[in-house]
């Protein structure tokens, strides 16, 4: 991703046809150690393809049959789980996972 990220940037700045050095370039410019498979990987995967926006409404075309939905909560179980007093269990839960979750890492994003 950090590859099609900074070939992306390179576009943006000007660059219309982004070479192998130019996105090693930029890649190791946040200090990041640049793999040249992974570069020629992209460049080879994007050989032929037309412009950028046209990869990019074709990508879109395709994303916009995936399927998101997850696994739906009924209303149902919160019932099942004692009315009112299941949902604020259910919610304090959600709460507590969502603390847990930050303390994992060891610090928090505003510390």
């Amino acid at each position: 991703m950090k590859y099609l990220a900074a070939y992306l940037l390179l576009l943006q700045g000007g660059n219309a046809a982004p070479t192998a050095a130019d996105i090693k370039k930029v890649v190791e410019a946040v200090g990041v150690e640049a793999e040249e498979s992974r570069i020629s990987a992209l460049l080879s995967s994007l050989e032929g393809k037309g412009s950028i926006e046209e990869i990019v409404a074709a990508g879109q075309a395709k994303l916009a049959t995936v399927p998101v939905g997850g696994a739906a909560v009924s209303s149902g179980g919160a019932a099942a789980a004692g009315g009112a007093a299941g949902e604020e269990a259910a919610e304090e839960k959600e709460e507590e996972a969502a603390e847990e979750s930050d303390d994992d890492m060891g610090f928090g994003l505003f510390d």
